[in-house]
């Protein structure tokens, strides 16, 4: 009986190939992101122009001379609105896996992310609130 079991398992089994195979897809993957951003830069180098010409090599290339020094100093409230911007549009980009979750046919989940999100939306509007009455969204 044991030896008959043994046949069979014997004769059912597949060779899937060498352990190596499995790895191709990475491998494969692997070797194009390497390629992707190289490839630009290697064929750039080679079909560029060697000499510039002189209005290539002003500050500006779209012929405009310059009115201001190029160190000018800007507010510190254009990098409290940069910031501000970031912050809350990072914050934002939460919203869409939410979305595709939230599609699902699982009423319960959907429940709980329903409410999750409320909280998450009120904690944003607290945020832009905050940011409102300080003054951080004024330019001047």
């Amino acid at each position: 009986m044991g030896m008959m079991l043994l046949q069979a398992a014997t004769t059912t089994t597949q060779t899937v190939g060498s352990p190596i195979t499995a790895y191709w897809p990475v491998m494969i993957f692997f070797g194009v992101a390497v390629i992707f951003p190289v490839l630009p830069i290697v064929l750039g180098r080679f079909l560029r122009p060697i000499k510039y010409e002189k209005s290539k090599m002003r500050p500006y290339e779209c012929g405009i001379d310059p009115t201001t020094e190029a160190h000018e100093r800007f507010t510190v409230r254009y990098y409290i609105v940069a910031m501000l911007f970031l912050i809350f549009d990072v914050e934002t980009i939460f919203l869409l896996p939410w979305a595709i979750i939230f599609m699902g046919d699982d009423f319960s989940f959907t429940k709980l992310a329903l409410i999750e999100m409320f909280v998450f939306i009120a904690i944003l509007v607290v945020g832009y609130y905050y940011a409102w009455r300080k003054g951080a969204l004024e330019w001047a």
